[in-house]
């Protein structure tokens, strides 16, 4: 999908999660505003915690803005949300995000 399918998206459900997670993320992934991706990402991830790749791809706008204290909390809930078995997938994320962390400090 394109920019403008998921801006569509999120105007029709801005409470959907998905629509959130995929507008923040191309954002992320074409060099779009970073603020904004952070935007819809922060909401991706209040409305379903437990989906990792919202928090992977928070951490990395995060980490890109230079909020690099924001994005530990992040990475790490996501790292629990897999590793609890709450989340629908998302273990072949943990090592990325375990990664990222350790660049943290």
């Amino acid at each position: 999908m394109d920019l403008e399918a998921f801006r569509q998206m999120v105007a029709k459900n801005p409470r959907g999660f998905l629509g959130r997670y995929g507008l923040g993320n191309k954002l992320l992934q074409e060099g779009g505003s970073l603020e904004e991706a952070v935007e819809h990402l922060r909401v991706a991830v209040e409305l379903d915690p437990v989906h990792v790749a919202s928090h992977l791809a928070l951490g990395r706008a995060l980490v890109k803005l230079g909020r690099k204290e924001e994005a530990k909390p992040v990475l790490t809930a996501g790292i629990n949300a897999a590793a609890s078995g709450r989340s629908n997938g998302g273990m072949d994320l943990i090592p990325e995000m375990r990664a990222l962390l350790q660049t943290l400090g």
